[in-house]
């Protein structure tokens, strides 16, 4: 299928008029001299440029999406992965034709010497050589490093667990690492009736009970926000990388209410309540917690909290948003009605295109999007690739993901990885024979419950392009007759 002609017919049309052409090639050299280049070096694909923008930058492109213009992010996006290029390739230890391959015939430092002894560092860090790998504050989103975000490098990752050093942070007053000796949780009623026992636990109280442990995904409300209205930014970290999958440890909330004598006929709602200088509240339906899967968790990833994910103590509230997934819990209220806090009346509601907006729609719907090939990577062979990413929903488990590379024309259905858990993320695997024609790769979950991603075209029709959160639309990566891949929407 020639993609080209696709882009100007119906029922699909790329648009092009504001999609950033962000290159990835040197300033004297053209794709096609990259590639060569890279033909002669092991792999097939050129990661994705992550540290692109410094600390101070961040301000700067701020004032740029204020005033309608992104062209700072552009410009830094483009030098970052020309500097990508050369390194990639001279790092190589290449082979002289008839000479054989150095690498093999002859043996390194480390086949002749003695290593590092153990337990060298008392906590295990990452190589050296993947230091690149990191979180990455967002490039305008907020103004204060207390009040940001950092993205996930969801392109870098395997499996469907995020190390805890490399989970998604929001913070809306900065982190704290609290004393857990002095750190008490209080559980309350709105009234004396709803509640008949009020206590204050200790960490060590908590930490005494029956405990549970399960694999949850944790999605900002916000994540994808900022594509609503056109394409903003370039790789898959901050398109969707407000996300992040852990194994949790904690007790079920459902056992502290219990424990205190809840009224469960009354008490329809509980306010969780953090430690932190936001005041951060939320209203949670009765509902979740009846089921037992809400957890107040103190473990994460086989070990204690880490401080920026709210150590000592934090709620997981699996499907929601995260914002509900309050930090450095200090108080549960169990009462009868919503609570009506500003995080859920003038934040994190849905902007509806006639200026009214909803509220308390918190759940994660379900999502997908392609990890590899994605935005800011470089196709270096034509032959076979392996195209994957993750899959998501709020309302269970993911029951089928269908990848298409004609831009939603065709499709193909996915294989899903083992384990495929209720809110949980979900590997998905697709083989696919790259002829070095353009290509658009998407791909559309299903879940258990039988909802279907949906495209921009169906989201823009309910929702607008105004709104913030909640933005679970089919992505679109664009992969060109140079092997890049640039971030595109179909309408």
């Amino acid at each position: 299928m020639d993609l080209a002609s696709q882009r100007y017919h119906q029922p699909v049309k790329v648009r092009l008029s504001r999609i950033f052409a962000f290159t990835y090639i040197e300033i004297d050299a053209t794709p096609e001299t990259i590639v060569q280049r890279q033909d002669r070096a092991s792999g097939r694909l050129m990661k994705a440029p992550e540290n692109f923008l410094a600390h101070d930058d961040v301000r700067t492109v701020w004032a740029e999406a204020r005033d309608g213009r992104r062209d700072f992010l552009r410009q830094a996006f483009a030098s970052a992965a020309a500097c990508l290029a050369v390194p990639a390739v001279l790092a190589q230890g290449l082979a002289v034709p008839g000479e054989g391959d150095p690498n093999i015939l002859q043996l390194p430092a480390h086949s002749t010497g003695l290593g590092q002894g153990v337990a060298t560092e008392g906590y295990g860090k990452p190589s050296r050589y993947e230091a690149n790998v990191q979180r990455r504050q967002s490039p305008g989103l907020t103004q204060t490093r207390q009040a940001s975000v950092s993205f996930a490098p969801l392109q870098s990752l395997f499996g469907i667990v995020t190390p805890s050093g490399l989970h998604f942070e929001r913070h809306h007053q900065g982190w704290w690492d609290v004393d857990p000796t002095t750190h008490r949780l209080m559980v309350n009623g709105s009234d004396p009736a709803i509640v008949k026992t009020p206590k204050v636990f200790t960490m060590d109280d908590i930490m005494r009970l029956p405990s549970v442990s399960r694999f949850h995904f944790i999605e900002c409300g916000a994540n994808t926000g900022m594509e609503w209205g056109n394409v903003a930014v370039p790789t898959c970290q901050y398109t969707h990388g407000m996300l992040s999958c852990s194994e949790f440890t904690g007790v079920p909330l459902r056992t502290l209410l219990d424990f205190c004598g809840a009224d469960w006929k009354r008490g329809r709602f509980v306010l969780a309540e953090g430690a932190d200088g936001s005041s951060m509240t939320r209203t949670i339906p009765i509902s979740l917690i009846e089921s037992g899967e809400v957890l107040v968790a103190y473990g994460q990833n086989g070990e204690m909290l880490r401080p920026e994910h709210g150590y000592p103590l934090r709620l997981v509230v699996p499907g929601v948003q995260g914002v509900s997934w309050v930090k450095y819990l200090r108080r549960i209220e169990l009462g009868d009605q919503p609570y009506g806090t500003k995080d859920e009346t003038i934040h994190y509601v849905d902007l509806l295109p006639g200026g009214q907006h909803r509220q308390y729609s918190s759940t994660q719907e379900v999502k997908s999007v392609v990890t590899t090939p994605s935005g800011g990577q470089v196709l270096l062979e034509k032959g076979f690739h392996n195209i994957s990413g993750l899959a998501w929903s709020g309302r269970g488990k993911i029951r089928r993901v269908d990848v298409s590379v004609d831009g939603g024309r065709n499709w193909r259905e996915a294989r899903l990885e083992s384990p495929v858990l209720s809110k949980c993320l979900t590997r998905f695997n697709l083989d696919w024979v790259w002829k070095g024609d353009a290509a658009l790769v998407q791909s559309r979950a299903t879940d258990d419950t039988g909802q279907v991603q949906a495209t921009y075209g169906q989201m823009r029709a309910v929702r607008g392009t105004r709104s913030i959160y909640h933005n679970n639309s089919i992505q679109t990566w664009w992969v060109q007759e140079s092997g890049e891949v640039c971030n595109v929407q179909l309408s």
